[in-house]
């Protein structure tokens, strides 16, 4: 029986409720060591009963660097089930698992400072959602995971990727955390939690005297009481402790003081009890069909359990598990055993199993002294745990080095942990890593991926200028040794291709350092000299021909960029030349953008969408959909550009691409202006305004999108004054060479009108001009000429006008062109010109209507009617919003194609269940009955 836990019930109860009707969630409890978090965990699988099926595991604390052990234990009750998940999520799950061989992790995108997160760690965690919705398929799910503080990074980051998709899968997700100083789970995790607190006196009584019993002398007693404070375990445990030092430890902390009870609990046994209890200890699995063996090996046999069973300490579970009593336990029994004891566990622990990644990691933990062998073994460790796109390589990179006996390998296996560390996000020891490397070596390529390193860690922490400079310098030291008569016979052989994959780092860093760094380090990569048949070679080739223009500049070494060629032919080029992953083509995406060749955008966006997609290369995907998605925005596409926003977003939170939520976040805060939703809007912006990353002080990545979208959000309302003040700085401002920055001097040029203030958009309209000649589109031509009929004189804006309608006439770009039709139509109707300005009002009105520009629409039916002409009333269909989520609405999409749920839960990275449950909720909307309707409907 609980004493005093009906608050944490409740928030038990209402997550199972959840489970059992069909929808899912989960919960984390918080709480000291011996709060009583194992407890409600027992009463929370207790009151589930057999209306849900139920797995459990807990972290150890000697698992902490084994990638996916936790997960591998938890979700061992489903492996028979692997066959129904998408192939990319089941073989990154029989990967991480140790199932099937990890395929290589394809490059990270050129554009990537940091590299996104290995494409393997993101697909395990989908895999984890759906296997978890798979063993709920016949009945509830209850989930149960104790001690996530000692959960290893990678399945902790599986799981809890799974916990933020679970929407109906009949999945109750159940977590507890201790909290204490230094403990690393104290960060928050995205998931309702509940805090478990110190019981109330009276329940405290009642559980001590239940403990202790009725003969406890009253000052023993108040004694204690004061002494645990409300902790369970203390009030469990310290009644029982004995020996001189229970009775002295008073003035310790609680957590000590029940190390300490443990400890004489554990003197008492006989000593092989002892020794095999610290076999279990230092084993992480408990498994009996390793433990015993290993025990044996130091002359104790199972019979030796047996004391220990007695006395409560550990019970041995259906599945031949050794569990402790509490996971205090196991640490009071490591703490106390001689250093040289435990080395001696660990080696008889390796010993009793197979060869692989857990053998290796006990053999480490057992040396003391060099050891080639154990060292080139950990480095194999090292490299699948990357494979499998799990935490950890950097560990054990690291323990490799300390075991190498020769300094230059040693200090190679260094730079592999201090990148490693960078992939891990883990940015202090990866500093540190790489300046302990550095100063072992001469090595320029050496140097330069630790300068790689340093850069990363500032790129996170917003000192673009720091980190531009680092990847420029280490690229020109590249590029110099390159070219050195001697290079052929360095040590490590650098070649130009080196050099440009810096630069590539380097040039994104530079973007957001500002518009001289980008250009210095476009003329760099411009000048290096790669052969056609390196895969780097295309993109070297158009970036500078393709962005130093669009800033003006000329490309030196690089075509005019009316002559540059197709971005096609240097995907084509590059594939011929080895690229395969979309990962290596994503900056093309981002150079048409500033190019203004969004149409090869578009196509070149959905193709390496679609292929990421595919083959489950999702690190990059929220890149490649933010290009893509901008390019769709500005073609008038604004619902699919929503949708391919929404679902990046998602993937961008998932990987903690921290960058790319405030861009998306941003782009869709523009979207919610387009049509209104000022609310939306505003929380949209203000998030990216926000998302920064960890210890970063450098404005968001978003900013400029933000901006933007306060800005249309203010112009489409009327307000010029806002408009105009955020617009003038950010077109003027150090991100002036950004895609939203140019794309939004029209909107300026018009808000400065508007306040009778030309000259504040003067700057900025210069530049835009020079991009519209660079650029070379038609519809770029089209705004320059709006903007031309704004900027006067009066007497050339009809013309202005005129020219930018018939251009814009032969491009596919509504919402512009209708803002076109209404400017010049409110211009003729000041100049009382009513009946020629009706039918350019008329025109715009109908677009903003179907494009559900809801500003838009009631700034041209006002405009309508003060010609005369009662402006025609709004349809119900135009004035509400799209009846369905941008999520509904894809899988709708999706469902009118012909896919089964199970296809687009594995296109969409859901459940089928999460897909069945979209779409009933969708039929209604639509006012549909079944997914035969669906092509009719959408």
């Amino acid at each position: 029986m609980l004493y005093g836990r009906e608050h944490e019930q409740v928030a038990v109860d209402g997550l199972l409720a959840r489970a059992r009707d069909g929808g899912a969630g989960a919960l984390l409890l918080r709480g000291e060591a011996g709060i009583g978090k194992t407890a409600l965990l027992d009463d929370a699988v207790a009151r589930a009963g057999t209306a849900f099926r139920v797995i459990r595991a807990a972290g150890v604390e000697y698992e902490a660097e084994l990638p996916f052990a936790g997960l591998s234990l938890l979700l061992a009750p489903g492996l028979d089930r692997l066959d129904v998940l998408p192939g990319p999520q089941r073989r990154a799950l029989e990967a991480a698992f140790g199932l099937g061989e990890a395929p290589e992790d394809p490059a990270a995108a050129p554009s990537a400072t940091p590299a996104p997160a290995p494409a393997g760690r993101l697909l395990v965690g989908l895999a984890t959602l759906g296997l978890l919705a798979e063993l709920a398929a016949d009945q509830p799910l209850l989930c149960v995971l104790d001690d996530v503080q000692w959960l290893d990074r990678a399945s902790l980051d599986a799981l809890l990727l799974a916990a933020r998709r679970l929407q109906a899968e009949g999945v109750a997700l159940l977590l507890a955390a201790r909290t204490e100083p230094g403990a690393s789970v104290d960060r928050q995790l995205g998931l309702p939690e509940v805090r478990v607190t110190g019981l109330a006196e009276a329940d405290a009584t009642r559980l001590l005297a239940e403990r202790a019993g009725p003969d406890l002398p009253a000052a023993v007693r108040d004694r204690l009481l004061a002494e645990a404070a409300g902790n369970p375990l203390a009030l469990t445990e310290l009644p029982v402790a004995t020996g001189p030092q229970a009775h002295t430890a008073g003035g310790l902390p609680l957590t000590s003081r029940l190390l300490i009870a443990f400890h004489g609990q554990v003197t008492g046994l006989p000593p092989a009890t002892q020794t095999l209890l610290l076999v279990a200890a230092a084993e992480e699995s408990g498994e009996l069909d390793v433990l015993l063996p290993a025990a044996a090996a130091l002359g104790v046999g199972a019979e030796h359990l047996a004391p220990a069973e007695e006395s409560g300490l550990v019970t041995v579970t259906p599945d031949r598990r050794i569990a402790f009593r509490h996971p205090l336990l196991r640490s009071a029994i490591l703490q106390r055993a001689p250093h040289h004891q435990r080395l001696t566990v660990h080696r008889a622990v390796a010993g009793a199993l197979p060869d692989g990644d857990r053998r290796t990691w006990h053999l480490a933990l057992a040396a003391t002294a060099p050891d080639a062998a154990l060292a080139d073994a950990l480095e194999r460790t090292a490299v699948r745990t990357g494979r499998r796109g799990g935490h950890g390589g950097a560990a054990a990179y690291e323990r490799a080095a300390r075991l190498t006996p020769d300094r230059d390998a040693a200090t190679r296996r260094l730079v592999l942990a201090a990148e490693a560390a960078t992939e891990e996000g883990e940015l202090e020891r990866a500093e540190a890593l790489a300046d302990e490397a550095a100063a072992r070596t001469d090595s320029v390529l050496a140097h330069a991926l630790l300068d790689h390193v340093r850069a990363t860690a500032h790129f996170w922490r917003g000192s673009y200028p720091t980190a531009y400079r680092l990847l420029l310098d280490a690229a020109l030291a590249l590029a110099t040794s390159s070219d050195a008569p001697d290079a052929s016979d360095a040590p490590d052989v650098v070649e130009p291709a080196h050099a440009a994959r810096m630069l590539f780092q380097a040039f994104h860093a530079a973007w957001y350092a500002g518009e001289e760094p980008v250009a210095e380090v476009l003329d760099r990569l411009a000048a290096l000299p790669l052969g056609d048949d390196d895969p780097v070679a295309p993109l070297a080739r158009y970036l500078p021909a393709a962005v130093l223009p669009a800033l003006g500049r000329p490309a030196a070494a690089a075509a005019p960029a009316a002559a540059l060629p197709p971005a096609r032919e240097a995907v084509e080029a590059a594939r011929r030349a080895g690229a395969e992953s979309p990962a290596d083509l994503v900056q093309l995406c981002g150079a048409t953008l500033v190019l203004g060749r969004d149409e090869e955008t578009v196509d070149l966006g959905g193709e390496l969408v679609a292929e990421a997609r595919a083959k489950g290369t999702l690190g990059v995907m929220p890149t490649l959909q933010f290009f893509l998605a901008e390019a769709e925005l500005f073609h008038g596409r604004h619902a699919d550009a929503e949708l391919t926003a929404t679902e990046a977003l998602d993937l961008a939170r998932d990987t903690g691409q921290h960058q790319w939520v405030s861009q998306l976040s941003a782009l869709l805060a523009y979207l919610a202006a387009l049509d209104g939703r000022t609310e939306r809007c505003t929380e949209l912006a203000t998030t990216a305004l926000a998302t920064t990353g960890p210890q970063t002080a450098a404005p968001a990545a978003g900013r400029p999108w933000a901006h933007w979208a306060l800005a249309l959000l203010d112009l489409g309302q009327g307000r010029a004054a806002g408009a105009a003040d955020r617009l003038q700085a950010l077109t003027t401002g150090p991100h002036r060479h950004h895609v939203s920055a140019t794309r939004a001097v029209p909107d300026l040029v018009e808000a400065a009108v508007r306040l009778g203030t030309p000259d504040r958009a003067a700057e900025a309209y210069e530049r835009f001009a020079r991009w519209t000649t660079a650029a070379d589109r038609p519809w770029a031509q089209a705004l320059r000429l709006r903007c031309q009929a704004l900027l006067g004189p009066d007497e050339l804006a009809e013309p202005a006008y005129r020219a930018a309608l018939d251009l814009h006439a032969t491009t596919h770009r509504p919402f512009e062109q209708a803002r076109t039709a209404l400017l010049y139509g409110e211009w003729l109707r000041r100049t009382r010109r009513r009946t020629d300005a009706r039918p350019h009002l008329t025109a715009a009105l109908e677009v903003f209507d179907r494009l559900a520009a809801h500003p838009w629409s009631t700034r041209a039916r006002t405009e309508l009617s003060a010609t005369g002409t009662p402006a025609p009333t709004p349809r119900p269909s135009q004035t509400l919003p799209n009846p369905l989520t941008p999520q509904e609405l894809q899988i709708a999409r999706l469902a009118a194609q012909g896919l089964t749920n199970r296809d687009i839960a594995a296109q969409l990275f859901l459940s089928p269940r999460t897909v069945a449950h979209h779409l009933y909720k969708a039929y209604p909307k639509l006012g549909i009955t079944s997914r035969t309707a669906l092509p009719t409907t959408l």
